[in-house]
Order: C-alpha cells, then structure tokens, then sequence
C-alpha cells in the first residue's frame, strides 16, 4: 500500500490536468516523472479519478514504451543496442556496467535504487555510436572504461 502522499500528489497532477479522459496520458507521465515509474496502485486511482476503465488506463500504459510499472533508481542509464552502435561495440559497455552494478538480464536496478540499467534498441545518435545516457544526458563514443568511470564519479556524488 503507497503512502498518503502518493495520492496526495496524484489528485495534484489531476486537477493541474484536469479530471477528464483526455488527461489520461499527460497525468500518468507527470506521476512517473515524480516518482520514476508508475505505481500499479495509482493507475487505479487515476483511472477512477478520470472516470475511464482500469483496463482502459492499463492498455495505454503498456502500449508507450515509456511508461514503467518498475521503480527505477536515481540515475537510469540506457545503451544503446542500434545497428550503429553495436557494431561499434556497445555490448562490452552494457557488460562492464552490468558486471560493475551487479546487474543482468532479470536485475536491472540496483538494491540501492541508484541506478536502472536498459538495453534500448536507438537513441537516435547515431554518429556519436556507441552511445550511453544517463538520465537522459548524452554520452558519446563510450568504452566500457569510460562507462564505470562515470558511474564512480555519480557514486561519489551520493556520498558527499
């Protein structure tokens, strides 16, 4: 069960949007940036909230690849796996940065909730292949050094 706060927010989002159907996916991107996924819970309200079907709200969020109903950490991190980008050897990044996180294929986010590891297939930077973000910050040309020397400088930034 989410905290009251949760809602709280939530009926904030609403009214900032409006308590009408048409609402539905600007307050659902709005609740996951505030929370960096969309709690199945909230989904529910929202769609009670918005007067439409659960089934409804839940088909749109499944449809736009950018919803989540994982909690995501701090930081997300997306390498891309593109043409371009693989053949200029974006698999040794996303493998030193899951062998560093103590990530894979069935973890993808770190006990902590720093960090969120995802393999997308284009990040639309072709020429700076292979290609890394970070919260949606471009990091171009990556080797997986390069990589893991980023995140220590993020995880130095938590500790201070």
């Amino acid at each position: 069960m989410l905290e009251q706060s949760y809602y709280e927010k939530t009926d904030e989002i609403i009214k900032h949007h409006g308590s009408k159907a048409n609402s539905l996916i600007s307050v659902m991107q709005d609740v996951q940036a505030e929370y960096r996924y969309l709690p199945g819970e909230l989904l529910s309200y929202i769609a009670d909230k918005l007067g439409i079907p659960l089934a409804k709200a839940y088909s749109v969020a499944t449809f736009y690849e950018n919803f989540s109903f994982d909690p995501k950490g701090k930081y997300v991190i997306k390498v891309c796996d593109g043409t371009a980008c693989h053949v200029r050897k974006s698999v040794p990044v996303r493998e030193a940065l899951e062998k560093h996180l103590g990530l894979g294929k069935d973890k993808r986010t770190t006990d902590d909730m720093i960090f969120t590891l995802e393999i997308v297939s284009c990040l639309g930077a072709c020429s700076f292949a292979p290609v890394m973000t970070i919260n949606d910050k471009v990091h171009p040309k990556m080797t997986p050094d390069k990589a893991i020397e980023i995140i220590e400088e993020l995880k130095k930034g938590e500790c201070q």
